[in-house]
């Protein structure tokens, strides 16, 4: 979408993706939701939320987010009504979203403008419900709204809610995309899915112990692009799967090693490099604000 002129009130903020650095199954909960492990890694990349107060209720969506996603159905105007909802509040907001981060890559991106939309309306509406009751708001979502709402890198456990901060050294990825849509459900439902891993421990993670990703080898053999893109990644490194998404990614300690492999898969892949965060670009916006 063309984004909105600054001039007519509008705004822009950064919506950041992520990466799962690992991810596994350790079993189900009692509410029957798998409880899972991860650490997330904010990106310094992502898409750009445009907001524009409005002195009436309404939330209206400018543009389609997703080709063939209602409005009603889109997590900023679900957000922004949350939020609503929450603090009983009576003022509305235009919202109109430039996409960058693909759907069903597991790189958040939908979560992340949901988060945005809580973060930037709760300041807008003079809210000051404070980072936990967003988070908490936010949850009702998605299980990954919560991080992007904190902005911080972070150790994850629940669904995905259980949030303790880390940190993480700087690094840079090779972020590639295979062009495939997940659906989060069916690779959930997949019968050779790894449930009942052995929970890992930071101290696991810090030493360097490949944890792995539950999803990987279901949807390696479920989609042959993913398969490709692994096979090209292999060349210039350890290729990993975020979330429950397509996305790939190598990580690399310098920048320069990572455009050095960019060079090197050429075209063959469609893939970018991208600077992990120490904190949410969006906190930053801000503060700044």
């Amino acid at each position: 979408m063309t984004a909105p002129s600054a001039g007519d009130g509008w705004r822009a903020w950064p919506a950041p993706a992520k990466l799962n650095l690992f991810l596994r199954i350790t079993g189900r909960r009692a509410d029957g939701y798998h409880a899972l492990q991860t650490v997330f890694r904010l990106l310094d990349w992502g898409d750009t939320v445009h907001i524009r107060p409005r002195a009436d209720a309404r939330i209206v969506r400018h543009g389609d987010t997703l080709p063939g996603l209602p409005a009603d159905d889109d997590l900023v105007v679900r957000a922004a009504r949350a939020l609503q909802s929450a603090a009983n509040v009576g003022q509305g907001a235009d919202i109109a979203v430039e996409k960058r981060v693909p759907s069903g890559a597991g790189l958040g991106g939908g979560s992340s403008d949901a988060a945005t939309v809580l973060r930037v309306l709760d300041r807008l509406w003079q809210l000051g419900l404070g980072e936990d009751r967003l988070a908490a708001i936010g949850l009702t979502l998605g299980a990954d709204v919560p991080v992007f709402v904190r902005g911080r890198n972070a150790w994850a456990e629940g669904v995905g809610e259980s949030l303790r901060p880390v940190d993480l050294a700087p690094a840079w990825y090779l972020l590639a995309d295979p062009g495939v849509h997940v659906n989060t459900a069916g690779l959930f439902a997949a019968p050779e899915l790894t449930r009942n891993a052995a929970p890992a421990t930071m101290a696991d993670f810090v030493s360097g112990a490949a944890l792995g990703n539950a999803f990987e080898p279901v949807l390696r053999r479920r989609e042959p692009a993913v398969e490709a893109v692994f096979a090209e990644l292999a060349r210039v490194g350890t290729p990993r799967l975020t979330g429950t998404g397509s996305g790939c990614f190598v990580e690399f300690a310098t920048r320069e090693s990572a455009e050095a492999a960019l060079a090197r898969v050429g075209t063959r892949v469609q893939a970018r490099v991208v600077a992990g965060a120490t904190r949410s670009p969006l906190l930053e916006a801000l503060d700044a604000w």
